[in-house]
Formats: C-alpha cells, sequence, structure tokens
C-alpha cells in the first residue's frame, strides 16, 4: 500500500454539523448469508446509511452521484432527478434504481446489492444519454459521506493506492472503509463537508478542481471521478473492515468478479429463504403475495449476522435529517416488543429458525431481576433504561407460539419465563412506561399482554409437571383479569359512552392500588398537554380481544370502538387509519416540520392491522383492512411507522396518506401485515392465546384471591375473596383481625413455590363480614384490608 504522493491536506476542519439522512427507504438489503456482515439502505435514488459489523452500527450516511454536462448544469441524484424503484427478481431484496433528468435528456440506471459473501456494498451503474447533444460531454462523479462508528465527528480520509488501484478510504478508530470503482477513477479527494468537500468543488467549477489527498479528523467526504472513457458502465464498491488492507482487498476481490455472477448467487441465497408452498399466503392478501413475500424479506433482513436472532425495530433514524451524532441510537436497536412481534410475524409466515434464535437471544440477554431491557444493542447493553411490563411479558407468548409451531427443538424456555413472571407479580401491574414508552399507569395493552404471557407460562408449568406454579401463575393471572376494567375504564359521562382509557395514570413505585379512571388526570409525553385520563382514547384495549381475554361484542369493547372511532379515526386514500391516541406529541409537525420533542403523532399503519385483527374477530373479513395496509406501503413496498393524515404540504412534499419523516420500514409495520394476512387465512387472530380465550371468554373464569405485593399494596378484598400476600423472600406475617378480638395476633409463615422463586401467605378473609379490616405487617412494613361488597 502507498498514499498517493500528491498529500495536500484539505481546508475547512473539522467541517459543517454533521447530520443523518431521509427515514424514508425506499429498500434495505443484506446478503442472505452470514459470512457478508454489511447492510444497506435505499432512498431519493441513491445509497443511505451502510451498517458493519452489526446491524446496529451505521457506518456510512449516503453514497451518490453527481453529474454535469461540465457547462450548464451540475445534478445530484437525490435532490435533482426523478426516482424509481424496482425489483428485478422475486422474493429477493436486490434492487434497481432509475433516477432520470427531468428534462428526459439522460437516465442513470442502477442495480444494488451486497457481496454474498463479503462486507461488500456493490452499486452496478449504467448512463443513458438520451440527448445526442449531451453524448460524450456527461462527466460523473462519486460522492459519499462516511459516518464511521455511527459518528459524523472525528473521521479522517485519504486517497491511496492498492495493488496499482486508485482508491479512496476513510478510518475512525478500529473502523476502516475503502471506496473503489471497476473502472477507476480519473480524479480523487477527500475534503471536509460543507468547505472542501467535492459536492462543494464540484457545483462550482461544474468538474472537480480540489484533489486533496487528505482530510483528517472530521465531518469528511470522499469524492471520486468516473473514469467514462471506455463506456458508459461502471460498479462502484463499498468495503468495511476492521483493518484498511483488509477492507481494500475484499474491495478488489468483489471487483474481480463480474456483477452477474454477485447477482447470481445473491438471489440464489435470498431464494433459500422462499417459504414452503404449505405456508403460501398468497391467496389470502390483495395484491396475490407480493408484499406479504417482500414483509418476510424485509424482517428477515432486519436481523443480525453475529447475534442470530437480534431483529431491530428499522434500518433508520426518524428524522435523521435534523439528527446529529447525539443520536446514535436511531431505531436500528432492539425493543423486545417489536422482536416479539417481528419473530411472531416469521412464524405466521412458516419460518422456524429466526424466532427460535430471537428467543435464545433474549434468554440470554434477560436482566438479573427477571425484566428485559427497554431496548439494547447487540450484545444485550441497555440504551434506554425505562421498565416496560409488557417486555417482560412477551418472550413468554413467542415461547408459547413456537412451541406451538413446533419449532422449540431442544431449548427449554423454563428459565427465562418463571424469572420473568416473577419480576411481573413482584413489579405490577402498574408498568413504568406502556407500548408507547411515555407514560406510567395501568394499561390495557400492557395488562393483556401480561395476563397472556402468565398463562402461556403456566401452560408450561403445568406441562413440565409443576401444578403448583402453573395455579399460582393462573391465580395471579385471574386476579389480574378481574381487575382490568375497573382500573381501565371509565363510566358514561356527557354523552360519551363507558370506554377504556389509553392508560390510567399512576406511578409504578408505590401506585395508587385504587385509582378512579373517571377523575384523574395525566400529563401526556411531547407537549401533548394535561388532560382527563378519560379524555385521552387509543385502540390499545384492542389487545384484550387479540390475546383471547375479552369477547368482540362485550359492551364495553364495543362502546370503546364508537368512542374510538370517533376520536382518532382518519380517513386517508388508502382507507381508515388511526393515532394512537388524541392529544399525542409524538410525530411530524402540523406546518411540516419535523419531530423536535413536540410534534403531532399521526396515524400508524399498524393500527390499522390492529383493527382488522379486531374485526377477524368480530366475525368479518379482514380483507379491507389488509388492502389498506398494502395500499401504505411506499413505492419500495416500505410500509413507514406514521402517515402524514393533515392537508398537503407542498413545501414539505407531504401528502396526505403518505409517510412522514418518521421511522421506514418499520419491522412492526410490516409484522403486523404478515400476521393479519395469516389470520384470515386461519380464520382466527394469529395472535390469540387458545388457553385464554377458554378460560375468560368461554369459561369466564373469575377470580378467588385479592394479591398484595409490596409494591401494589390493595386497601381493599372483595366479600367472599381471600387475600393472598406474595412475596420476594421467605417470611413471617403477623396478621390482626382473624383471631377472637382485633388485638389478637396470628404468625403465619409464608409458603415459596420453588420454581417461581416467591413467598406467599394466604390470609382467611372468606368468611369475614363486610366492613371487616385485616391488618399484617411483613418485613417491617403494614398493610391494612377492608372487606367490600
Amino acid at each position: 500500500m502507498s498514499d498517493d504522493a500528491h498529500c495536500l491536506a484539505a481546508p475547512g476542519a473539522p467541517g459543517l454539523e454533521p447530520r443523518w439522512t431521509s427515514s424514508s427507504k425506499v429498500g434495505v438489503g443484506t446478503a442472505y448469508h452470514t459470512s457478508c456482515r454489511v447492510w444497506f439502505t435505499l432512498s431519493h435514488g441513491i445509497v443511505n446509511e451502510i451498517y458493519w459489523p452489526t446491524i446496529d452500527t451505521p457506518q456510512v450516511r449516503d453514497f451518490g452521484f453527481l453529474i454535469t454536462d461540465g457547462e450548464s448544469f451540475v445534478h445530484e441524484e437525490k435532490r435533482d432527478l426523478l426516482h424509481e424503484v424496482e425489483y428485478p427478481e422475486k422474493d429477493c431484496l436486490f434492487y434497481r434504481l432509475t433516477n432520470s433528468d427531468k428534462d428526459g435528456r439522460y437516465r442513470l440506471v442502477k442495480e444494488v446489492l451486497a457481496d454474498p459473501h463479503r462486507s461488500v456494498v456493490l452499486v452496478k451503474s449504467r448512463l443513458e444519454v438520451l440527448d445526442e447533444a449531451l453524448k460524450g460531454k456527461l462527466r460523473v462523479f462519486a460522492l459519499m459521506a462516511p459516518h464511521l462508528e455511527g459518528r459524523g465527528k472525528g473521521n479522517s480520509a485519504w486517497v491511496c493506492d492498492f495493488a496499482g488501484r486508485r482508491l479512496l478510504r476513510a478510518e475512525r478508530g478500529r473502523t476502516f472503509l475503502a471506496l473503489g470503482c471497476d473502472r477507476d477513477f480519473v480524479k480523487r479527494s477527500a475534503g471536509f463537508v460543507g468547505v472542501s468537500d467535492g459536492w462543494q468543488d464540484v457545483m462550482q467549477h461544474r468538474g472537480m478542481e480540489w484533489e486533496y489527498g487528505k482530510a483528517e479528523n472530521g465531518n469528511v467526504a470522499l469524492t471520486g471521478e468516473i473514469d467514462l472513457s471506455e463506456g458508459l458502465e461502471w460498479t462502484c464498491g463499498i468495503s468495511l473492515s476492521a483493518s484498511g488492507v483488509h477492507a481494500a482487498t475484499c474491495l478488489l476481490q468483489s471487483l474481480a468478479v463480474p456483477f452477474e455472477e454477485k447477482r447470481v448467487e445473491y438471489c440464489q441465497q435470498w431464494r433459500r429463504a422462499e417459504a414452503d408452498e404449505k405456508d403460501d399466503l398468497s391467496g389470502h392478501t390483495g395484491d396475490g403475495g407480493s408484499m406479504a413475500r417482500l414483509s418476510r424479506c424485509v424482517l428477515l433482513a432486519h436481523e443480525d449476522k453475529v447475534f442470530a436472532g437480534a431483529i431491530i425495530a428499522s434500518l433508520s433514524i426518524p428524522w435523521g435529517d435534523d439528527r446529529g451524532d447525539g443520536e446514535i441510537g436511531g431505531y436500528h436497536l432492539v425493543w423486545t416488543r417489536d422482536l416479539v412481534q417481528s419473530a411472531s410475524a416469521l412464524l405466521a409466515s412458516g419460518q422456524l429458525a429466526t424466532p427460535r434464535h430471537a428467543l435464545i437471544w433474549l434468554s440470554c440477554i434477560q436482566q438479573e431481576d427477571g425484566s428485559f431491557p427497554q431496548n439494547s444493542w447487540m450484545d444485550g447493553r441497555p440504551y434506554w433504561k425505562g421498565v416496560q411490563l409488557d417486555e417482560s411479558a412477551a418472550p413468554a407468548l413467542l415461547a408459547w407460539r413456537l412451541w406451538r409451531a413446533g419449532g422449540m427443538k431442544d431449548f427449554n424456555p423454563m428459565t427465562v419465563l418463571t424469572r420473568s413472571a416473577r419480576f411481573l407479580m413482584l413489579q405490577g401491574p402498574v408498568t413504568h412506561q406502556e407500548r408507547w414508552e411515555e407514560q406510567s399507569g395501568y394499561s390495557p395493552s400492557t395488562l393483556a399482554v401480561v395476563i397472556a404471557g402468565l398463562v402461556c407460562t403456566a401452560e408450561f408449568a403445568g406441562m413440565a409437571g409443576d401444578e403448583e406454579g402453573a395455579e399460582f401463575l393462573l391465580a395471579y393471572a385471574d386476579w389480574l383479569n378481574g381487575h382490568v376494567d375497573e382500573w381501565c375504564a371509565c363510566g358514561e359521562k356527557d354523552g360519551r359512552k363507558a370506554h377504556y382509557l389509553r392508560i390510567t395514570p399512576s406511578s409504578s413505585v408505590r401506585p395508587d392500588a385504587h385509582p378512579d379512571p373517571d377523575s384523574l388526570e395525566i400529563q401526556l409525553a411531547n407537549g401533548g398537554g394535561k388532560h382527563l385520563a378519560r379524555e385521552v382514547v387509543g385502540g390499545d384495549f384492542l389487545h384484550l380481544v387479540r390475546l383471547g381475554l375479552r369477547a368482540a361484542d362485550e359492551p364495553l369493547v364495543l362502546s370503546s370502538i364508537e368512542v374510538m372511532d370517533e376520536m382518532i379515526r382518519h380517513e386517508l386514500p388508502q382507507g381508515p387509519g388511526w393515532r394512537r391516541y388524541n392529544f399525542d406529541g409524538y410525530g411530524q409537525r402540523d406546518d411540516g416540520e419535523g419531530f423536535d420533542e413536540v410534534g403531532v403523532g399521526r396515524c400508524w399503519p399498524i393500527l390499522t392491522g390492529e383493527r382488522g385483527h379486531y374485526e377477524l374477530a368480530a366475525g368479518r373479513d379482514p380483507l379491507p383492512f389488509i388492502e389498506t395496509m398494502e395500499k401504505m406501503a411506499n413505492e419500495g413496498g416500505m410500509i413507514s411507522e406514521q402517515l402524514w393524515d393533515g392537508e398537503d404540504q407542498p413545501g414539505h412534499g407531504f401528502k396526505k396518506g403518505e409517510p412522514t419523516g418518521a421511522a421506514m420500514p418499520l419491522c412492526w409495520s410490516h409484522a403486523e401485515y404478515l400476521s393479519l394476512v395469516r389470520s384470515r387465512r386461519d380464520g382466527v387472530v394469529f395472535d390469540r392465546i387458545p388457553a385464554c380465550y377458554e378460560r375468560y371468554v368461554k369459561l369466564r373464569t373469575g377470580y378467588e384471591m385479592e394479591m398484595w405485593t409490596m409494591n401494589h399494596r390493595t386497601r381493599w378484598v372483595g366479600y367472599g375473596k381471600g387475600l393472598r400476600l406474595v412475596l420476594g423472600e421467605a417470611a413471617v406475617v403477623k396478621v390482626w383481625g382473624l383471631g377472637a378480638s382485633e388485638e389478637e395476633v396470628l404468625e403465619l409463615e409464608a409458603r415459596g413455590v420453588e420454581t417461581l422463586n416467591v413467598w406467599f401467605v394466604d390470609v382467611a378473609t372468606e368468611g369475614l363480614a363486610a366492613g371487616a379490616r385485616v391488618r399484617f405487617e411483613v418485613g417491617g412494613e403494614k398493610g391494612e384490608v377492608e372487606v367490600k361488597r
């Protein structure tokens, strides 16, 4: 290796403050083989973020071309040309991008893939000149912005030669990038963004006047002029490695093999992931199965290659145009909830290996107390620190679905499930955050997942012969289920029917065990303001029907549907859409500006899918909702997190029903769609837990025991009900109020449930009269309950 002889340093260090790029992807891709550890995204006709060596680490902001006639114009692909995206191969994340001059004078046709066995992104390009006057005049310049190790700052770039080839390279910390072209570069330069980079040069001079040899420690860009002297086709490669020599070696090895050979192998790899004929869902879609097949590929592409089973939320950074180095997380992290949704959808499509890997990966990152991180990096390190009870319950749902599908093989999930169940019982039922990660309180969706998770764990315990553990779990689940409506629903008032709240607010530390949903106020996040909790409505209660805890035609469910549609339903060009809740502040602002701690929450495609699941549970065909979700996808088939539901904003490019600057694709959206299609095929909601449906809908099982824990100290026990103290350690409980006099003390030793690592004391309140009071003391903490009718 030798650097170029001219090593003129670029001026203008450190360059402009770095920013990421648009989250509105039209495609994502990677090779299916695990030896390729690079992922790419596409937007506005160019390659956006490239990730390596794990899917949580972006290394490149974008890579595209500048085109000029040297005299009258300079066009930047992403800003100045018209963009089309195609899938030349079925069931494969192989892309053809066609970027055309608005005046029809030329077009640039590009095909994008990853090397099937190396961490190299390859872009084959063909310039088609349609205007005779431009033939022989156009010049093309490759432009790349490295953001190595997830940072725009602190990058260094050089021009260099390897094996006689004229390359460009960048470096930060222990990460190295090499950029090259099979036709070689005529000119090369490394500069600082906004000052001495190639974009500034070409825009000013209609060509490259600057040839800087190095730009060190800043926000840098690499530029190279493509050699078009031998023809108008070329292939560029971007290689990433932990070694500069290795990055260049892999790059040149990839470029040495004809692109067509790479294409054939790349597509063959992806075809190994095709669903079997018995799992074909095409006949239950509105588009012949195209979106279902693509959604399956999108979910598989979001799985890491080093940490198998770890599926991130999205290969995007929401509102990335306005986000800098401080937003290192983006959505390229693993949320347990999103992972379980994605893995369950893959199960629904007949894929077993990735869901099993996902469950095992989750088992290995479980926290010591039995909980799961709010979100995490691939190695399990938590990023945000919130505690969400549904995320600790969700792995039990995945385990049950995997077992039902026959995909568990020799893995035994009992350890992770029992540890999770212990955490849920001792910490619940109030969650620190609900599924939208904003509020603490009694959430109907969180409670639905927790109840179903405990029932699933009880099923596993029963199959393992642990009848004591199974009965204990079911008793607690019964208690939760018996109180959901009391905690989460308000009565009729001011002409609005009784309905489930989005969430009943309460602190998760020593919460009020008997909240009043009718009178409590809630302070919403993201500038949403303060409101009566009963006035804040969402569709979270639909999980009660989806998981089998409530019948679709129960009066409270039906009245909640009416209120939900009145408050948060919006008619979009594709069909009905729903916001998360009214007063939501997480989304594109009304003036079209991006979310910046305040905004307006827009319609989420997943909520259209959730409503489709409800309609199926109610005995109606969900096909209209399937078709609506298909129409919600963009031209590349990607489904966004949010869609613009206001009036058109031409200045910002927003039209009603089209994606906002939120994450796209969102795996949860694709998973919801895929699960809905499978549900339609089965004629029953795929996520429904039969044991829940049998117990709570068909048999209408009630609860026999009121539960008291250190974290949730009930003050009332229903007449004729028993009282169970659930403890995290062995103890002797002193009880007053059960003997011949109120001052007589009974000492009750807690019994242990070995498999769950919990202890309990049953206090015999069943025979007490209404109004009777029982006092007790455990571990220095005192409690009192009153028997109420």
